[in-house]
């Protein structure tokens, strides 16, 4: 029987996709499965390149699937020797390198959870994670290291060339024993509107069901070579980008480092990818950089998530690569539900929609009392998963030919460039400096990020540019890099609900 790879339209994909079939394509059962088996072991006697790491400011880092193989079963054994055992966290803060996917995938292959952390975290946005997970073993570099605190850094360790050289004494197979339903990994949302976002446990029969995202959101098949440039601490780039090219056993790349838009365009061209998904702000970077058309390319298949891309950006990929760039929406709690079925020469591509359901799934737009709203009502975006509606905290509407579009946030997270973050979160960071009185944080439109973050700080301090740059710098450092407010406002008083709260609704109004 044909596997649902060898399916390419639209068509096919609605009359041939099961649940049960999405299995046919890993070597695992439903009662033993193992993701760094599926993803990387059964690949090793390919000699196929695994990974291609781009960097900003060394030569590409190449890493085939043997040499992984054989490295994270070393890190298996290593993990084993440092008394890890199953169900045991051990967390991640690297940049895509070989040390990074070693320990991410001998993590999972000793039965471990691996927790991916992002490596501009501050010391607040790193501390509350671990404090949550409280991992065994915490791997990272001699730069973010300082940033760990003092009651976890006996649990640290540097994953340098050091640690590299001590893995030799280690085989390099080790046999993966893991159930389906152990837990494989914890991801950290981005952010959402509690103090700490909420851990998302996988467990290794995720790699299963996330398959349905790979082949109609992204559009992987046997043959692709395939581009990522979202960071794999996030998951765009840890399962789109990652875990799901890898269980098919295509190359993928990704990027370390500052983001270099026409560096990724060289590398596009270079290394003669077919398939791209990233991040909206990506491909308005590319266009801003102005030297697309320095290279020429091998694409066939593009896409994007994370936020709407705007119409100068879709003439722009258009023009530049000959393909309309697809729409992939979903959230990290319940997966991709809307795609615009890359490769797929009987879908049309519309502009500005999210796309269709995934096959099999059940998608509505529902007013307030749960009932479906007709076409071009807005609504929010739910989904139908175990007798239930599941709501997305997204408005959106349907047009009359069933394709869906995005209504803006439910709720008070802020996605910018890509990223999703938390209101709460850069409120609660701005406050931390002593002038700071009362603090209410939203998104604003950015022609480059599709949001950025605006502030309103109350203060009895004159709200000079010197104090601006104070209160970025804070937000900078004690959350993340990318996670503050590029425009602040001082105001006397804040908008409140009669309960006390911050009314963020008024003054994303009065900021329209």
């Amino acid at each position: 029987m044909t596997k649902l790879t060898g399916f390419t339209s639209y068509a096919q994909a609605q009359a041939n996709f099961s649940s049960e079939r999405l299995w046919d394509l890993f070597e695992g059962t439903r009662e033993q499965l193992n993701i760094s088996y599926e993803c990387v072991d059964r690949y090793a006697k390919s000699e196929q390149t695994a990974v291609i790491v781009l960097r900003a400011d060394a030569p590409d880092e190449v890493i085939a699937y043997s040499q992984l193989a054989a490295r994270s079963s070393q890190m298996a054994h290593f993990l084993k020797a440092k008394n890890i055992k199953p169900g045991d966290r051990v967390a991640v803060m690297l940049e895509p390198s070989l040390a990074f996917y070693t320990c991410l995938f001998g993590i999972m292959k000793a039965g471990a959870i691996a927790v991916p952390l992002f490596t501009l975290f501050g010391p607040d946005g790193l501390t509350l994670r671990i404090a949550d997970c409280q991992p065994s073993l915490l791997f990272t570099n001699a730069e973010k290291i300082n940033i760990v605190s003092a009651q976890f850094q006996a649990s640290t360790l540097l994953a340098d060339d050091t640690l590299m050289a001590a893995l030799d004494q280690y085989p390099e197979d080790f046999q993966a024993d893991t159930k389906a339903t152990d837990y494989a990994m914890y991801q950290y949302t981005s952010g959402t509107t509690r103090e700490l976002p909420e851990a998302v446990k996988h467990t290794h029969r995720s790699i299963v069901t996330l398959m349905v995202a790979a082949l109609y959101g992204t559009g992987l098949r046997p043959g692709d070579r395939f581009m990522c440039p979202s960071s794999p601490a996030w998951g765009h780039g840890l399962w789109h980008g990652t875990l799901a090219p890898m269980a098919l056993g295509l190359t993928i790349g990704s990027f370390a480092g500052k983001f270099n838009a026409t560096l990724l365009l060289q590398a596009l061209a270079r290394h003669h990818f077919t398939n791209i998904s990233a991040a909206a702000t990506h491909y308005r970077m590319m266009k801003n950089a102005g030297t697309a058309t320095e290279q020429s390319y091998a694409l066939t298949k593009m896409s994007f998530t994370g936020e709407p891309i705007d119409s100068a950006t879709e003439d722009f990929i258009k023009q530049t690569f000959g393909l309309n760039v697809c729409s992939m929406y979903g959230t990290t709690e319940i997966g991709v539900i809307l795609v615009s079925y890359p490769g797929a020469e009987d879908f049309e591509v519309k502009r500005g929609a999210l796309g269709k359901p995934i096959p099999g799934a059940k998608v509505q737009v529902q007013d307030a009392a749960g009932q479906p709203c007709p076409a071009n009502v807005t609504g929010e975006i739910k989904v139908w998963r175990k007798g239930q509606w599941l709501a997305t905290k997204d408005l959106g509407h349907t047009d009359v030919d069933g394709y869906f579009f995005h209504g803006g946030r439910a709720d008070d997270v802020i996605i910018s460039a890509g990223w999703t973050m938390s209101a709460v979160e850069i409120e609660d960071a701005i406050l931390k400096h002593p002038d700071a009185q009362e603090a209410a944080a939203i998104g604003v439109p950015d022609t480059l990020r599709g949001q950025a973050v605006k502030a309103f700080v109350v203060s009895n301090r004159p709200g000079d540019a010197k104090f601006i740059q104070e209160l970025q710098d804070l937000v900078r450092t004690r959350l993340s890099q990318h996670e503050y407010p590029r425009h602040i406002t001082f105001v006397s008083e804040l908008p409140k609900t009669p309960a006390g709260k911050i009314h963020r609704k008024k003054l994303r109004e009065q900021a329209s």
